[in-house]
């Protein structure tokens, strides 16, 4: 190949490099929490469902404001023994209004700002797991990216292990069965490393779904793979849960909806009262055989006040009370149930937390130690202290103590996540 095709190639390698790190863009967590905020499908939706909430939260819905319609009407007839032709043109517009409903009205638009707080309280649930979805898969892609730098690492020594040796059988001062055996573990090592290339990019295709990007699309990840270690108080954390958990404060806005429920099946047992108005233009054409044309025309106003009470409804209103009254009960009785599943499930993830605190103290020594002597292992290797067996069994120790120490980082940062999930530390900050 001469020298100019080599210089074409290195340039074209280098063009081809350069485009695909222009692809790329710095994406830190409080970046990728603002593109899910806007793009994450089920955001998407939790925002639609509120502006429909949003829109029906008024006084028209709720039957406060009256009702105004229009009717025409053209009717046309002919009588076949007397040839009589006729001809009518009514048009009347109509004002109702509903002055008095046992205060249904007035129950009923508390009910719909209920719901739409009900609405608002449900997205803002799926905010919450939005964030802590896209916290935790940033963070998984750090520990996945961290693991692939532990296994190249590993794989690394694998490899000079593995000509090391094929250097000594050159030269007469190894066997084939040490040589095949370092290429063996060189290739097992070389096919993890391969494998964690796959779950890295498989991470990285998960995360630009929570953020509604493209499959495609590459990050350079900023962010440090570390947790920081809190004091938590339970006691604390039990007033913040019981105060600011969203799925407890949609429970709440539940238990208000059904004691509106009560209200409306209450109002049932006021009379009605109502008033309608309108006016009439009424114009006719009749053409009786062999007689002059008549037209008439009329226009007539009108207003009507009415009063309407049931009587007897063979106890139908009643039992709606009652279920009204049964299902709050109910609501009740949930209400406490979650109160009482947040609190255990708060106890547990604050015993978790703190375990998850010291095995992380636990992973770091393992690690230094483990570290230290694989490099004490290396040097004794190629010194002949220590056989092939036994440095293997060093380097997987150390591969263990690194993976154990990475986990441990993830998981310490999950429960973090998970504990400001639960007191409502998201939607605070």
């Amino acid at each position: 190949m001469s020298n100019l095709s080599k210089y074409i190639i290195s340039l074209f390698v280098v063009l081809i490099s350069i485009s695909v790190h222009a692809q790329e863009d710095e994406l830190v967590l409080s970046v990728a929490i603002e593109k899910a905020l806007e793009n994450n499908y089920g955001i998407v939706i939790s925002k639609s469902d509120v502006a429909i909430a949003s829109i029906n939260n008024n006084w028209g819905t709720a039957g406060r404001i009256p009702t105004l319609g229009f009717n025409a009407v053209s009717a046309n007839s002919q009588e076949l023994n007397d040839k009589l032709k006729t001809n009518r043109i009514s048009g009347d517009i109509t004002l109702n209004w509903t002055l008095f409903n046992g205060f249904k009205v007035n129950i009923t638009k508390e009910k719909l700002e209920k719901l739409e707080n009900l609405a608002k309280g449900r997205s803002a649930v799926v905010v919450e797991s939005a964030i802590q979805d896209v916290t935790m898969s940033y963070y998984n892609i750090l520990l996945q990216k961290n693991r692939l730098d532990v296994l190249n690492k590993v794989m690394v020594l694998s490899k000079d292990r593995y000509e090391y040796e094929q250097t000594k059988y050159d030269i007469g001062g190894s066997v084939t069965y040490n040589v095949l055996l370092a290429k063996n573990i060189y290739l097992d090592d070389k096919a993890s490393f391969l494998n964690q290339e796959v779950v890295v990019r498989n991470a990285i295709r998960n995360m630009n779904f929570l953020l509604g990007e493209d499959a495609s699309k590459e990050w350079i990840f900023t962010e440090e793979f570390s947790s920081e270690t809190y004091e938590y108080i339970l006691g604390d954390l039990m007033d913040k849960m019981m105060a600011s958990n969203q799925t407890l404060q949609n429970q709440y806005v539940n238990l208000l909806l059904q004691q509106d429920e009560i209200g409306l099946q209450k109002s049932t047992l006021y009379p009605r009262v109502s008033l309608s108005a309108g006016i009439n233009n009424t114009y006719s054409w009749v053409k009786p055989d062999a007689q002059p044309e008549l037209y008439t025309e009329a226009l007539t106003p009108s207003a009507n006040l009415s009063l309407t009470y049931d009587i007897f409804s063979a106890g139908n209103r009643k039992r709606a009370i009652e279920i009204a009254r049964i299902n709050e009960e109910i609501t009740q009785i949930e209400t406490d149930e979650i109160k009482h599943s947040l609190s255990n499930q708060l106890y547990n993830e604050y015993e978790v937390y703190n375990l998850r605190k010291v095995l992380l103290e636990v992973s770091n020594e393992s690690l230094e130690a483990a570290e230290m002597n694989l490099q004490i292992a290396d040097e004794k290797f190629k010194s002949g202290v220590i056989n092939s067996f036994n440095y293997r069994d060093i380097q997987l120790s150390y591969l263990n103590s690194a993976l154990t120490q990475l986990q441990s980082i993830y998981n310490l940062i999950y429960s973090n996540t998970t504990l400001t999930r639960l007191t409502g530390g998201f939607l605070n900050e």
